[in-house]
């Protein structure tokens, strides 16, 4: 075998080398590292979220009465009022995981999609 056969027989292992790891890192990269930042990035918009809803400090303080008023109203009151705001601040909770769940679906679903769409036409 001569020298150039050689050469260009190892530059081809090299490039096919090359296109499979590049292959692998964009996957990766696709996959892994954006699961990484959106989920970090999920989890700070309920941080700010639960800085709005305080649904946290609602569960904490339930049974606890509504503006210091220690009767019998305020008990009540205070029970069904916070009862009422953890319902609601629970569904907007399950909303906004629900988008952020369905768009990262979306988001791994585009390689698959797009090879399929490339091999059928």
């Amino acid at each position: 075998m001569s020298s150039m056969a050689l050469i260009r027989d190892n530059a081809l292992v090299y490039l096919v080398w090359r296109f499979v790891y590049r292959i692998g890192e964009f996957f990766r990269h696709w996959y892994v590292k954006s699961a990484k930042l959106y989920w970090n990035w999920v989890v700070n918009q309920f941080e700010e979220l639960d800085y709005t809803l305080a649904w946290r400090v609602t569960a904490k303080n339930l049974l606890k009465p509504l503006y210091g008023d220690y009767s019998v109203p305020g008990y009540v009151i205070g029970f069904i009022f916070r009862s009422f705001r953890l319902i609601i601040g629970g569904v907007i909770y399950l909303v906004v995981f629900a988008l952020a769940l369905a768009l990262y679906l979306a988001w791994l679903l585009i390689p698959p999609f797009l090879i399929f769409r490339a091999f059928v036409g």
